[in-house]
């Protein structure tokens, strides 16, 4: 069994954010030259996420809003630390921090409209996300 890890970097434009990462980990997979195995690609920052779904600019501002209705800007215990970011804690817990993705063919097996998303929910700032691959 092989392994193989590097990283994908972002500073977002905006505070809150989706950006499709699918080709940037298929290329990953790619280098690691994996034919069979698993792909995980997790968010290293506490108020970002992973999200797979499809590449539909209307599911996209759906989610958004889902999201801020359910964990809306506000006045939350954590900003007592300083922080103003309770609702982007609150908002990659929701979504979950990272995804296993099959790998099948030296690809990845996803549906047929699945893509790969990175979600900020504090951006503007760097922040990176791991891809780690294993198979053979």
């Amino acid at each position: 069994m092989k392994s193989y890890t590097d990283y994908l970097w972002f500073n977002t434009k905006k505070q809150k954010e989706i950006v499709n990462i699918t080709s940037e980990v298929s290329g990953h997979l790619k280098s690691s030259q994996i034919q069979e195995g698993f792909c995980l690609v997790s968010a290293m920052h506490i108020t970002s996420a992973i999200w797979v779904n499809d590449e539909e600019p209307g599911l996209k501002q759906d989610v958004m809003a889902w999201l801020e209705k359910l964990a809306p800007q506000d006045d939350y215990l954590h900003h007592r630390t300083g922080e103003d970011n309770g609702d982007a804690h609150l908002k990659r817990t929701l979504i979950h921090h990272q995804v296993i993705l099959p790998v099948t063919n030296g690809r990845l097996d996803l549906g047929p409209w699945e893509q790969v998303f990175y979600m900020e929910f504090d951006g503007q700032r760097k922040k990176r996300v791991v891809v780690k691959i294993i198979g053979d």
